[in-house]
């Protein structure tokens, strides 16, 4: 495998929604971009529930799954749990290019909105949000409550930013991939990693 030039950490909490983050995960790969996978307990259960990949209880047995799905390798895509405190998220000092929690729970965004870092993931944020590295958090929830809205601006005014999972319907949707793709495209366009999801707006045919 030709060896990856860029670092993106990938956190997965308990929304729904994780159609999303597999999707972007499958294409982080496909563009030869190192992974450092974060998936939740909750999340977890999410995925269970939304798709038919039954993933491991260690993050070993994860890894090894999600390398098979993807056709990757360890060099590539790296799991690590909710309290591995030592792995490369957690730390300043690693050359890590972007964020992105996708889903992103509310409890997720009200643990980063304010430093919380209870776990890896908050803590890889906070990181992030104190390098002045790119994070982009992509929540799935409606209706939105004040608290949740505040949390957001609070985060959109540290730098973060804010994708929401809302797909849009100018380009014709004819699946529910296109609807995932929508999403994953707006991802990608925040990480500047090349796609052909859909079609720039304006562009001739």
């Amino acid at each position: 495998m030709t060896s990856t030039t860029r670092t993106i950490c990938l956190a997965i909490t308990g929304a729904s929604g994780v159609q999303y983050s597999f999707r972007l995960l499958q294409l982080l790969l496909q563009s030869n971009i190192r992974v450092y996978l974060m998936i939740s307990k909750a999340a977890q259960v999410v995925v269970s529930m939304e798709t038919d990949v039954k993933l491991g209880s260690r993050t070993g047995d994860m890894q090894k799954q999600l390398c098979e799905l993807y056709q990757s390798d360890d060099s590539q895509l790296q799991v690590f749990g909710e309290q591995e405190w030592t792995a490369p998220p957690a730390s300043g000092n690693n050359a890590i290019d972007s964020m992105v929690v996708c889903p992103c729970s509310m409890g997720a965004l009200s643990a980063i909105a304010t430093g919380a870092s209870n776990n890896l993931i908050e803590r890889a944020a906070d990181v992030m949000l104190k390098e002045r590295r790119k994070l982009v958090l992509v929540p799935r929830e409606t209706p939105y409550s004040a608290i949740h809205l505040e949390n957001m601006l609070k985060l959109s005014r540290m730098g973060a930013v804010i994708v929401d999972a809302n797909p849009g319907f100018y380009n014709a949707p004819a699946s529910i991939d296109d609807l995932v793709d929508f999403v994953v495209a707006k991802i990608l366009d925040q990480l500047q990693v090349e796609h052909a999801l859909m079609p720039r707006w304006g562009a001739d045919d």
